[in-house]
């Protein structure tokens, strides 16, 4: 199997696009990907300051490592969740890649630790609080990155969902008719009131496989194994039937969620009807002043809660 492009040898076949790159080919190949995707979609320019969740997995330090070799000025966040040894291998990933490459770009990381402000990890603290593991891990990290992202004033965060988590929601939001989640699942969501930063997806236009292999090619060393906590999530029930029709029919994945976004930018206005809507609910949480729909926001009244039943 030769490179499509140059006709050396190729180290990967993509079937959904009838190619194979050699490993520069296609390191060119997911620069394009991903520089089309920001292009397409607005979501930041070489001026702005860009914050990335990274979380240890090929996903965030790959995109990470793009963005950085694309020439942008992107720092990372890590939380750590406390999840036992899954933590520390992640947190070890995470602080090699920042030291071994990021540094070179003069890239910061930020770190936060669940433990240190809940008292307890993130399972734990489910427990307690006798709420799922995931929506808990869910409340925690959106709250850290937006924190994160207003205080150290950067101009977006960019998180590294890929075309198959993107498509697999997408499947989610669909067989349940969730409208509200539908209008704001695009690549590019905007910074809809003050106190909340805009957020975007650079890697939608990638799958999973493919960024393994850019990790894997650019001797990027990431967590393998999924978060123990996700075992037996809709999520991943999503994924694996998209990718027994993605094995039958390669595109397909593609076609449904680049089709369903073409179809979205159909709908006009799009983005200032949803500024508008949250503008109209949202408002200062009355404990941390970030935008919420209560008069609370869900995660102070989860650190609230915590208190209570975490020694001090």
């Amino acid at each position: 199997m030769n490179c499509t492009k140059c006709k050396t040898k190729a180290v990967i076949g993509l079937p959904r696009h009838n190619a194979a790159f050699c490993k520069g080919c296609f390191n060119g190949f997911v620069h394009d990907q991903v520089a089309r995707a920001i292009k397409s979609e607005w979501m930041f320019g070489k001026e702005e300051r860009i914050l990335v969740a990274v979380s240890g997995g090929k996903d965030s330090l790959a995109l990470w490592d793009i963005l950085l070799k694309l020439g942008y000025r992107a720092d990372a966040l890590y939380v750590n969740l406390g999840i036992g040894a899954y933590s520390e291998q992640s947190h070890a990933k995470v602080t090699k890649f920042a030291e071994a490459v990021a540094a070179t770009h003069g890239a910061k990381l930020h770190l936060h630790t669940v433990e240190q402000e809940a008292g307890a990890g993130i399972k734990e603290l489910a427990m307690l609080i006798h709420r799922p593991t995931c929506s808990t891990c869910g409340t925690i990290k959106r709250y850290q990155f937006n924190r994160v992202a207003i205080e150290q004033e950067y101009d977006v965060m960019a998180t590294g969902h890929n075309l198959d988590d993107e498509a697999a929601r997408l499947l989610g939001n669909v067989l349940h008719w969730q409208e509200e989640y539908l209008d704001k699942q695009g690549p590019s969501l905007p910074a809809s009131v003050a106190g909340f930063a805009k957020k975007v997806k650079p890697l939608y236009r990638l799958s999973e496989r493919e960024l393994a292999a850019y990790a894997v090619l650019n001797r990027i060393d990431y967590i393998v194994e999924e978060c123990p906590m996700a075992k037996g999530s809709k999520t991943l029930q999503y994924k694996e039937v998209l990718n027994r029709l993605e094995t039958e029919s390669p595109g397909t994945k593609q076609t449904f969620y680049w089709g369903f976004l073409d179809k979205q930018k159909k709908k006009q206005p799009t983005a200032t009807t949803m500024t508008e809507k949250d503008r109209a609910v949202l408002h200062p949480c009355t404990s941390c002043s970030q935008p919420t729909t209560a008069e609370v926001c869900s995660y102070c009244k989860m650190m609230a809660r915590a208190k209570t039943v975490v020694p001090q």
